[in-house]
């Protein structure tokens, strides 16, 4: 499968992308259900057990609106929805509203609470979009710019206390920074985390292809070879057919017509068998290493670029291994990288010895740009062009696949100019893990 095509496959099928849900439901809900009981508790705890005075009654009004809303979610909605980005956003949006609310009525920024203001924003960061973040963060800093100026004053037993204006300064500006701080590394940790889990999913889809298409010419190929006896059968008895019955009868031109029908089933047996065959056989197969390279290779030829295979080695010495489609897959990716930004010509050089052995690919064209080169083998990380839909996703695909076979992978830019990929494999681990049969998906 190409590059392209598990880009592909990531944009559909994997889970994370900000037109689908990220978070369920049910787990807002269950987080509110208990914000709200948290809420309650302290503020029958302040009143009733401490002894400060609160407008007890709005506050609890204010709480039993977030349970009715809360309830009524729940009723009205199934616990799976998946939300998408701008129905989380509001969903947390209405957190930091409540909860702004509660504080204007208990001492504004004077009050230690006002610190779970960070709550909604925290949260946001992790399931929501950059943008949608963003503006989450700078509705939570509006909220807390409101409060530090208009509220109501905060409780306290004896005396009213007042707070000097620079320290309100100070809880304001702390909030704002911790606003914003944990927004931003929150969602870029976050974000991380999350392109290598689309990635690997990926990564699975494009080897589950493969192993499927291996699978297809397996049973292509069995069914050519199972198929042939009764066939040949078939023929030895329309042959004779034809030959006893009489020339000017109608059943002697059924006898023909059968006798060449089942030499066209064989052609076209032979023709699946040799196609196979072509292709590398079944993934049970073992051959040379040059020819399973050669093979990994081969799909991505185009008239416009030189595809040149190299081997150096004793060929007495050469290792027999099996087609595995994480070989196949991932050196297929890796020609496929060079032949798309190469100029005239892409080498593709095989080195074995007595401990190692070695396939490099290696292209004359603008090579990896040097800031990115560190960073080759990262999901979503774009290693010639910056705008490729791709962002990399084939070359952590090919990376992630070789190192499951035990291969290290290095890359470089070659002395004359053009990309360099080293893929490495201890020559022993090598022939043990191709030699394993590969599981079929």
């Amino acid at each position: 499968m190409s590059v392209e095509a598990a880009a592909d496959i990531e944009a559909q099928d994997v889970p994370g992308g900000t037109e689908r849900g990220r978070i369920s439901l049910r787990t807002l809900i269950w987080i509110r259900w208990v914000a709200v009981a948290g809420q309650a508790v302290t503020l029958l705890i302040v009143h009733l057990v401490l002894g400060f005075t609160l407008p007890l009654e709005i506050a609890l009004g204010v709480v039993a609106t977030s349970a009715v809303i809360n309830f009524a979610n729940q009723m009205q909605r199934t616990g799976s929805l998946r939300l998408g980005d701008r129905d989380a956003m509001t969903y947390l949006a209405y957190d930091v509203v409540q909860l702004g609310a509660l504080l204007y009525l208990t001492g504004g920024l004077q009050n230690p609470f006002s610190l779970l203001v960070l709550a909604p924003v925290t949260v946001g960061a992790t399931i929501l979009s950059r943008r949608s973040v963003m503006m989450l963060a700078g509705f939570a800093v509006g909220v807390a710019t409101i409060l530090s100026i208009w509220h109501l004053p905060l409780p306290w037993d004896e005396d009213q206390l007042e707070f000097p204006p620079l320290f309100v300064l100070a809880v304001w500006l702390a909030i704002t920074l911790s606003t914003l701080f944990i927004a931003v590394y929150t969602w870029r940790v976050t974000e991380e985390g999350r392109r290598i889990s689309d990635a690997y999913a990926a990564t699975q889809l494009a080897l589950a292809r493969e192993q499927r298409i291996s699978a297809v010419g397996a049973l292509a190929a069995a069914a050519a070879h199972e198929l042939g006896s009764p066939l040949g059968t078939i023929a030895v008895i329309a042959k004779e057919l034809a030959r006893d019955l009489p020339g000017d009868g109608p059943l002697a031109d059924d006898a023909r017509l059968l006798l060449s029908e089942t030499a066209r089933c064989r052609t076209i047996l032979m023709e699946l068998a040799q196609k196979r065959e072509a292709d590398g056989g079944t993934p049970y197969d073992r051959l040379p290493l040059s020819a399973l390279v050669e093979a990994a290779g081969e799909p991505y030829r185009v008239p416009h670029t030189r595809l040149t295979q190299k081997i150096e080695g004793k060929p007495e010495d050469q290792p027999v291994v099996a087609r595995s489609p994480e070989i196949m897959h991932g050196l297929g990716n890796l020609v496929q990288n060079a032949v798309q930004f190469a100029i005239v010509e892409v080498t593709v050089r095989t080195q074995w010895d007595q401990h190692w052995v070695t396939v490099t690919v290696a292209d004359d064209g603008p090579g990896f740009p040097t800031q990115v080169l560190s960073r080759l083998g990262e999901p979503y990380l774009s290693g010639r062009d910056e705008d490729a839909e791709h962002m990399g996703l084939g070359i952590f695909i090919a990376d992630t696949l070789l190192r499951r076979t035990g291969a290290k992978l290095h890359f470089a830019n070659g002395a004359e100019g053009g990309a360099v990929v080293r893929v490495r494999w201890p020559r022993r681990a090598l022939v043990t893990v191709a030699g394993l049969a590969v599981p079929v998906a």
